[in-house]
């Protein structure tokens, strides 16, 4: 296969890291080490992979190699805690509480990568791009708060029989659509979010108290994972609606189910939708789409 798996929209889950000394960024100044620098609307951040413990052997060198990138990859919901950071810098709690974005991953990012995250704005809402160091653009995010936020069109009766809880491989005849995972939950602790902001080291104050979109997106790929044994995959794309501001100390409970499922190219996609509530409250919908089977 080509290399770098170039054919696909998305490649990997891709985690990368600002490292600052844990204060909030000011303009064109260097916080620490492998820090957020910015120059006007322009940051740049320095790729790191804290993945290669986890069952996704795609963040490790052999098997990434093996499906023909050069390294292991590193995580894409940390790439979209970065494409994050200049939407929050300048709009703060107000964007993680109601927004609609689509993030899509165009190639990976690898450890030590050097990074730039540029925002543009225009009248059709914010556009964030990630280059590396070679001008390869990496992954793009398109951001609108509409006074009404856009429904999915695709969503699901959860009230329908559940997926057996039981972990199974993931493998085309286990994925089916429309049936959805067993609701679970999950609280956003204090040391938890300080251990998904510190990952990419992310300068900004207000995570002291609200829930990083880092953490946020990982429980996308966390529900699959509780249901599936999934040895190597690629994030691919994720649609957000942040509809409620999800603070620290908030128990949500987690609602998911695979949309659809098809190949392409040899690949084999799942899309699921999930859905966050604390209480009766929808913070938060996803459409998160990944390969589960890579074609070799």
């Amino acid at each position: 296969m080509e290399c770098g798996l170039s054919i696909i929209r998305g490649c990997g889950k891709m985690l990368m890291s600002i490292a600052s000394n844990g204060t909030e960024s000011t303009g064109g100044v260097a916080m620490g080490t492998n820090s957020v620098v910015r120059e006007d609307d322009t940051w740049k951040v320095v790729a790191r992979n804290f993945s290669k413990a986890t069952d996704n052997k795609i963040h490790s060198d052999e098997i990434a190699r093996k499906y023909g990138f050069k390294s292991a990859l590193v995580p894409g919901v940390a790439v979209y805690g970065h494409l994050t950071y200049p939407l929050v810098h300048r709009y703060g709690e107000q964007w993680l509480s109601h927004s609609q974005h689509n993030v899509r991953f165009l190639k990976p990012a690898y450890h030590q990568d050097e990074l730039k995250i540029e925002l543009t704005e225009d009248e059709s809402g914010s556009h964030v791009d990630c280059h590396n160091s070679e001008g390869v653009l990496l992954a793009q995010l398109h951001s609108t708060s509409p006074d009404e936020q856009i429904e999915f069109a695709q969503r699901s009766d959860f009230s329908v029989t559940t997926k057996d809880p039981a972990r199974i491989e993931m493998i085309w005849e286990t994925v089916q659509p429309m049936q959805p995972f067993a609701e679970w939950h999950f609280q956003i602790t204090d040391d938890s979010n300080r251990t998904f902001t510190e990952q990419i080291a992310d300068p900004l104050s207000l995570y002291r108290h609200v829930a990083h979109p880092h953490w946020l997106l990982s429980v996308a790929n966390q529900s699959l994972t509780r249901e599936y044994v999934m040895p190597a995959w690629l994030h691919v794309e994720s649609e957000v609606r942040y509809r409620a501001l999800v603070r620290v100390g908030d128990t949500l409970a987690v609602k998911a189910v695979p949309l659809e499922k098809w190949r392409r190219k040899g690949h084999e996609f799942v899309r699921l939708y999930l859905a966050y509530y604390r209480d009766d409250v929808l913070t938060t919908e996803i459409l998160h789409t990944a390969i589960f089977k890579v074609a070799e």
